[in-house]
């Protein structure tokens, strides 16, 4: 399967420039995850690689061959869009089928084909129906299929799951990859949802103000987040996120919360003094009866499913969330202490929100760069 390769992609609608030299590489075979909020120019960005778009400026590249003025229905792209775009006069089955025919196929081979992917997506039983007889979850599921059934080596799918309900989008969640590795294909995969994104993506694109703010495998992206935006965007509850000055000592580097010493990394040496934000995953907090642990108030407490998570308050008043695994034994009301470790401490500029990066002896970074 082909490599696909955007190399500053410009485009502007008016005086509004949507996309900013957007420029990222997907691999051969790899399911590259485009994550953004709304408006952020995800969709945009796949209409031009399909050729539904024009940029003013960037190249496109599939295999090492310029496409960009290749027409949509000679670069060989397989798609899938929010808004579904399927022919209202013909059946589910017939939308499915509109690449293979248009292949021509044998009618034996296009049938094999279209119930196969079909059984995968749980839209036989409505294939013989038209589309204003479908539900919106079932004409996502079609525009997904036709993308799917004519095992394209480029597959753009945009939010496919959106409409879907949320039992089947699990079990899309745990179906997609295995389908997309099978057949091969070099993806692009358009979400708002964190889950989704870490779920089925080999890498994760984060596009933000028209450029790609971070490219990484989602442990990248969650572990290292290049800034606090992106932090806030991954995990659910939200990162915490606490102003702090980082001090040192004989001890290392450490900050402080109620008064209490919070061990950093000692490679953060280079952020002692300056006005940064500490970010703290909820589930990277625990409870503690250790004496030097972090003061705090217990404010309330919600159960989830797999999760009991906390809100406390600081001595300064400030809001933490902490998160457990359902049943875990901790104080449900009342005063309490809690800790965390220095290795799951993420720090920030406060005034440029992005992230420091610990360094080491001999100037290297302690991880890979975000």
């Amino acid at each position: 399967m082909p490599e696909l390769r955007i190399e500053n992609l410009t485009k502007r609608f008016k005086n509004e420039t949507v996309l900013d030299g957007v420029s990222f590489t997907v691999a051969e075979g790899e399911t590259t995850i485009l994550f953004g909020p709304s408006g952020a120019g995800k969709t945009v960005l796949l209409r031009c690689i399909a050729g539904a778009v024009d940029p003013e400026e960037g190249r496109i590249t599939i295999g090492g061959n310029d496409i960009s003025d290749v027409p949509p229905e000679h670069r060989g792209i397989g798609m899938a869009f929010q808004n579904f775009a399927l022919f209202p006069h013909m059946t589910a089955f017939d939308n499915i089928a509109s690449p293979l025919t248009a292949r021509r196929w044998s009618r034996e081979k296009i049938q094999e084909g279209v119930e196969q992917v079909a059984k995968l997506l749980k839209i036989g039983h409505v294939l013989s129906h038209p589309p204003r007889a479908l539900s919106n979850g079932q004409k996502q599921r079609t525009a997904l299929a036709r993308a799917l059934a004519a095992s394209p080596e480029i597959l753009l799918l945009d939010d496919p799951l959106r409409n879907v309900d949320a039992k089947l989008r699990f079990e899309m969640r745990l179906e997609l990859p295995r389908l997309l590795a099978d057949q091969g294909a070099t993806v692009i995969y358009v979400t708002q949802d964190y889950k989704e994104a870490m779920a089925l993506g080999d890498r994760i694109a984060v596009l933000s103000g028209g450029r790609i703010a971070q490219i990484g495998t989602p442990e990248d992206i969650y572990r290292r987040p290049a800034s606090v935006e992106i932090a806030r965007h991954f995990g659910d509850p939200t990162i915490n996120l606490l102003d702090v000055v980082p001090e040192k000592d004989g001890g290392g580097v450490f900050t402080r919360l109620s008064d209490q010493r919070v061990p950093l990394d000692s490679g953060l040496e280079a952020a002692v003094g300056r006005d940064c934000v500490l970010g703290l995953r909820p589930e990277a907090l625990r409870f503690s009866d250790s004496p030097d642990g972090i003061p705090v108030e217990i404010e309330a407490e919600t159960p989830f499913n797999e999760k009991t998570v906390t809100l406390v308050v600081t001595a300064r008043k400030r809001e933490i969330l902490i998160s457990r695994p359902a049943g875990t034994a901790a104080p449900g009301s009342g005063t309490a202490r809690i800790e965390v470790d220095a290795t799951d401490a993420l720090l920030f500029d406060r005034a440029t929100q992005e992230r420091i990066a610990p360094q080491h002896r001999g100037g290297g970074k302690s991880e890979a760069a975000a």
